[in-house]
């Protein structure tokens, strides 16, 4: 399994920094989730758009899917319009951003797959499960699995019991990690610092943590200080362009 970090930042992109934004490939088939704010741009860095093969996303928030736009009308307004492209997400999560064009414009582009955070399917070559985790609109926490590897993500989320179980031995945690110590007061139940993150890939087991959604000019050696006093295994920051490769057992 083959994951490509399109953009780690939270809220808004930066000029260095797209949002969230992942590629993961696996036996041929491209999957992208979460394709946010200015992810399109840094997709293109490395595929056509009629490369992708489906895309998933966790929950509406524009930083994880307002790009979905841009990239349905690069396929579907092309000279040779590729397939409908599968767009799996949880119900009524993207109704904004396809309501930005009317509804004949880009209707041969895709293919809605609605899901109830919980559910489990398969895209693609992916065992996909998914668990409905705290956030201020619904949020999937999704765990792919393969032969080869398990690749664990949160979306967004605040403290919950079901983070380490979604990671459970998981190759790779990709965890929201918006605040480096404490989130605020009104934030709390709905987003992670980088020290619960590190905690919770320790409790699961996870051969590997990476954090994103930091917020916007937060110092990343202090996330991973944070996250380290709790997680002893290698930790990344997921920034644009990152690569990393997952093999089952050791996560490298």
């Amino acid at each position: 399994m083959h994951l490509t970090v399109l953009g780690g930042c939270g809220a808004w992109p930066t000029a260095l920094q797209a949002c969230s934004g992942y590629l993961v490939e696996y036996a041929g088939f491209r999957l992208l989730i979460d394709p946010g704010y200015a992810t399109l741009p840094r997709l293109l860095d490395h595929h056509t758009v009629d490369d992708i093969d489906a895309v998933l996303i966790s929950h509406g928030h524009p930083d994880h899917c307002a790009d979905l736009n841009p990239l349905l009308r690069a396929r579907g307004l092309s000279d040779t319009p590729p397939p409908a492209l599968p767009v799996y997400a949880p119900h009524g999560a993207v109704d904004a951003v396809l309501a930005l064009d009317k509804p004949r414009m880009l209707a041969k582009a895709y293919h809605l797959r609605e899901f109830h955070p919980g559910d489990r399917f398969d895209i693609g070559p992916f065992r996909t499960d998914t668990w409905l985790l705290p956030h201020f609109v619904p949020n999937a926490g999704i765990r792919l699995t393969t032969p080869e590897a398990v690749l664990a993500y949160t979306g967004d989320t605040g403290p919950s019991p079901d983070v380490p179980r979604l990671a459970q031995g998981a190759d790779l945690l990709l965890s929201e990690a918006t605040y480096v110590h404490e989130v605020p007061t009104a934030d709390a139940p709905y987003l992670l610092t980088a020290r619960l993150a590190g905690q919770y890939a320790d409790q699961a087991g996870a051969a590997r943590l990476m954090l994103t959604h930091l917020w916007p000019g937060t110092d990343p050696d202090a996330a991973h200080e944070a996250a380290a006093e709790a997680f002893h295994r290698p930790i990344d920051i997921a920034t644009t362009g990152l690569v990393s490769d997952l093999v089952r057992g050791n996560g490298h």
